[in-house]
């Protein structure tokens, strides 16, 4: 497995057992808002079942700890905070278009979205788990690809609210790496479960951030 080094970026960490667990970079951790914001997801979103099969997740997987960001990305002081926080990390990698997955991915995208640059805003997107026979009627975008035009190219991150491995997310990359010739620079999510998606995006090549994780969450 590939090691990662300490940055001083603060993006990704490799302990004595080769897990990248850093995934929340600096300037995130040193914004006077990151707190409440980790605080609010506690608050609406996180479920601690005490034991390691307390919940089965749609992957499959078991896990002590359940998040549930839907009333995060619905409430309106978090709306606003995932918003700037988002923008900040897209405005230091240079995004042009900001999507992701259906279903969770949508609202966060308009989150984004709104919240984006008033002098250079970003336009968004939405990427179906099944694309549909048709693409944009009048974005002439791929099946399955809806939203915002994406035929002019461009530079993209790629949104989730929970990340466990990764897996949704580089199918995401690699939809519209295959159908556009847009280029995916990053993935950022809400919360980094901490539980091999950090690993996963480093051997596929990929950039990966989280607002934050689920050590940030689920303080003792």
């Amino acid at each position: 497995m590939r090691k990662t080094s300490a940055t001083r970026e603060g993006k990704f960490i490799s302990d004595g057992a080769d897990r990248l667990t850093m995934t929340v970079h600096s300037s995130l951790r040193a914004h006077a808002r990151w707190p409440r914001l980790v605080e609010l997801v506690r608050e609406l979103a996180f479920i601690d079942g005490g034991n390691d099969e307390a919940f089965t997740l749609a992957s499959g997987r078991t896990s002590r700890w359940f998040f549930d960001t839907k009333p995060v990305m619905m409430h309106p002081e978090s709306t606003h905070l995932l918003g700037e926080l988002f923008n900040l990390r897209m405005d230091a990698l240079g995004a042009d278009f900001v999507g992701g997955l259906e279903l969770g991915a949508v609202p966060l995208t308009a989150i984004a979205v709104t919240a984006s640059p008033a002098d250079s805003p970003r336009l968004g997107f939405m990427v179906r788990k099944e694309p549909k026979g048709r693409g944009g009627r009048k974005t002439n975008n791929p099946p399955g690809i809806e939203g915002s035009p994406l035929s002019g190219g461009g530079t993209i991150v790629i949104v989730e609210d929970v990340t466990t491995t990764g897996g949704s997310a580089i199918k995401a990359v690699e939809r519209i790496h295959n159908d556009t010739t847009c280029k995916v620079i990053g993935v950022i999510s809400i919360v980094d479960r901490e539980e091999g998606a950090a690993e996963a995006f480093a051997d596929a090549g990929i950039h990966f951030e989280s607002i934050m994780t689920r050590s940030d969450v689920a303080v003792q």
